[in-house]
């Protein structure tokens, strides 16, 4: 029952509505304009979702065989920036969390320092996000995508050819980037998402380990065929399962990376509270995940009460809140390059890397907070205020290297058209 049910039951229920009103007329007044702001919001909370599914006509499992890469990326993009830019964004770093709990993908970074050690995981956690925002948030066919996925191939080309990143373990990650989004929309927001939607997750991803040149042979579709991208997401789902069943158990390289990590997510927090947060995180792991990150179960009334936080927040936002207008969409990275270009990260969590140094940033009260405590903000050396380019991305022995092989792959990409529908041919 929203805001107005409530509102009109009690109105309702008024013996006199006209003497009700002539004694409580300021109350009266506030219950009307509350009625209407109500009605306001849910009118608009939806109009993003009937413009997308009248400019999108997809109706039927049929229809959305035809649905194309170019469009399924449009959707995802309004999804992130507008309709749920906070849930969509803690999804992904959380899909990125998750791996962890295979240990052949948490060795390898404890054997490479990249995400488990404290003076290297902040910049390599921002990198991750650059490339795959940069492919998130534009066309597929386009030059600055095709670069951010040539880039991270370059990267792990270097692991995959000697066997420490499998086929199994990309297939897997590229599966939690499309279920995790879903699954955390389902449960925590204020609508659930649509047939058309899930369809464009599954279109999208699907595409992206096109590019990476991961296997699909594991998957019944690689054989048989894809119809459309709710059945490619639902094959990775079953797949998925069954992989973590096998391989995500307990290890001490899991818990190595998920504590590095968590001490990033808990960094602005004052020390005092850390204890807390880690019991946070840890209520939001399911318990399979919880037992290979070798975390204690969190009290059982934690895991309720941000249930319920959460579900508080959903009836907020469908009822009382506006949407997100487009000047103000969640953007992480600058749409055009700056004279030198290169490119900027427009928010940040952590340290400021690739965050320009103009006065408003610098000034910020988010950046006295930092300076106050002794913590880097925008324009502290060291933190490339300059910007970003891509070949400087990923580890600092690989800055400027595999220019080349990048080069190569941006252009082999771009001639394969990756706007097309992937499932009009099949690949495995």
């Amino acid at each position: 029952m929203g805001v107005e049910d409530v509102l009109k039951v009690l109105l309702g229920k008024a013996d006199n509505v006209p003497g009700f009103i002539e004694t409580h007329p300021k109350l009266t007044f506030g219950a009307s304009v509350l009625l209407c702001y109500t009605l306001l919001c849910k009118a608009l909370r939806f109009q993003r979702l009937r413009r997308m599914q009248s400019k999108y006509p997809y109706k039927t499992r049929g229809d959305m065989a035809r649905m194309t890469n170019e469009e399924a990326q449009e959707i995802q993009k309004e999804l992130i920036q507008c309709e749920f830019p906070f849930t969509m964004n803690k999804a992904l770093q959380f899909a990125l969390f998750r791996t962890y709990g295979i240990p052949t993908i948490s060795r390898l970074l404890v054997q490479t320092q990249q995400l488990s050690e404290k003076e290297h995981a902040p910049r390599r956690y921002v990198d991750t996000e650059v490339l795959i925002q940069d492919f998130i948030a534009n066309s597929p066919e386009s030059e600055r995508a095709n670069a951010a996925i040539a880039r991270m191939n370059y990267l792990h080309s270097l692991y995959r050819k000697s066997g420490k990143i499998s086929n199994g373990d990309l297939l897997y990650t590229l599966a939690l980037f499309a279920l995790e989004p879903k699954n955390w929309i389902n449960r925590y927001e204020w609508r659930k998402l649509t047939d058309l939607e899930i369809c464009a997750l599954g279109t999208f991803w699907k595409s992206v380990g096109d590019a990476m040149e991961i296997s699909y042979e594991e998957l019944p579709g690689s054989t048989e065929g894809w119809k459309d991208g709710i059945q490619w997401i639902d094959e990775v789902a079953k797949w998925s399962e069954a992989y973590e069943k096998k391989y995500m158990v307990s290890h001490q390289d899991n818990k190595k990376t998920a504590d590095e990590t968590t001490a990033m997510l808990l960094y602005d927090a004052p020390s005092s509270l850390h204890p807390v947060g880690f019991k946070v995180v840890s209520a939001l792991m399911d318990g399979r995940l919880r037992k290979a990150m070798m975390y204690p179960d969190p009290p059982a009334g934690l895991v309720s009460a941000i249930d319920v936080a959460f579900k508080i927040r959903a009836f907020l936002l469908r009822n009382l809140a506006l949407p997100r207008p487009h000047f103000l969409r969640s953007q992480r990275m600058s749409d055009e390059p700056n004279k030198d270009g290169r490119y900027y990260q427009l928010s940040y969590d952590v340290d400021p890397w690739y965050v320009e140094a103009t006065f408003a940033n610098r000034w910020a009260a988010k950046s006295w907070l930092k300076w106050m405590a002794g913590k880097p903000y925008p324009g502290s050396a060291g933190f490339k205020s300059e910007g970003y380019v891509l070949a400087e991305i990923g580890p600092k022995n690989l800055e400027g290297k595999g220019t080349e092989y990048v080069t190569e792959a941006k252009e082999r990409l771009l001639k394969q058209g990756r706007g097309g529908c992937p499932f009009a041919v099949a690949k495995s």
